[in-house]
């Protein structure tokens, strides 16, 4: 997992997040899923690690749920990477339904402004501040934030070309095929097929869907206090499903105004979604690890 984050590092861009900083609450927002499927799962009589595992799948990211499964419950490790890569596949269908529930039509057509554009020094600055941050604060989340930060400065730079073309493709991809068949090999039938698998699927899309919603909340709350409104269906996007989500969210705000582009709004909260599931993680591993 943390040399998949290197990857995505090393093809994301920060610039819409450093933009618009209120994106972090909304990733932030977004990881309500988390918390509250572990109060769910622990509830249900799995133990702290498995619930923790559990939790982690509202996240939307299947490279930390399998982090968070190896240090806390090895032996759900293919269950929670099966559920947590379901569920992002499954965005286009189950968050629309969420969008729309939790917001009325006047806020699904308001516009946003075009982003600022953001400086290299910025773009250069900002991934050393979130290592040192995070770092202090939450040392735990660093094999996978750090290494975000490590792939996303290498980016920046324009130093290490080939470096970051190779980290973005040809090594992102052999990690992702090993880890796959690493899963695969551990999804036993005496281990996957249970009523335990059943109690972990349904918490897991618990995760997912509060996720969801408590990102379109976020949004909501900001706006009270704001005299500039978001379009909460960015919101939608703290998860840490990058890109889909986003696309998802920006379609639907299409549908209701084909002008409405809020691609690069979702984009920044997407992101610190990636960053919120990363805190998440750490703050699980820090206090059961």
């Amino acid at each position: 997992p943390p040399i998949i984050f290197l990857g995505i590092g090393a093809m994301t861009d920060f610039g819409p997040l450093i933009a618009n900083p209120k994106s972090l609450l909304m990733g932030a927002g977004a990881q309500l899923g988390v918390f509250l499927a572990f109060i769910g799962a622990k509830a249900l009589g799995f133990n702290p690690g498995e619930s923790s595992a559990i939790g982690i799948i509202g996240g939307a990211d299947g490279p930390t749920a399998i982090y968070v499964t190896q240090k806390l419950a090895p032996h759900l490790l293919s269950t929670i990477a099966i559920a947590a890569y379901s569920y992002m596949a499954l965005i286009p269908i189950i968050q629309p339904f969420f969008m729309r529930l939790f917001t009325t039509k006047a806020q699904r057509q308001i516009r946003m402004d075009n982003l600022r554009t953001v400086s290299k020094k910025e773009k250069l600055v900002f991934p050393i501040v979130v290592t040192l941050i995070v770092g202090i604060l939450l040392p735990d989340a660093l094999p996978l934030l750090g290494m975000l930060m490590l792939g996303n400065f290498m980016k920046e730079s324009l130093s290490v070309e080939r470096l970051v073309k190779t980290a973005s493709n040809e090594l992102m991809n052999i990690v992702t095929i090993f880890l796959g068949l690493i899963v695969g090999t551990k999804a036993v039938g005496d281990t996957f097929l249970s009523a335990q698998t059943l109690g972990i699927i349904f918490m897991g899309l618990a995760a997912f869907v509060f996720g969801t919603i408590g990102g379109i909340l976020t949004a909501q709350v900001i706006n009270l206090f704001s005299k500039k409104k978001i379009n909460p269906l960015i919101g939608a996007t703290g998860l840490s499903a990058v890109p889909m989500a986003s696309r998802v969210a920006n379609e639907i705000a299409l549908q209701y105004d084909p002008k409405n582009h809020v691609l690069q709004y979702c984009m920044a909260s997407n992101i610190s979604g990636v960053i919120g599931s990363a805190v998440a993680a750490g703050v699980l591993i820090s206090f059961l690890g």
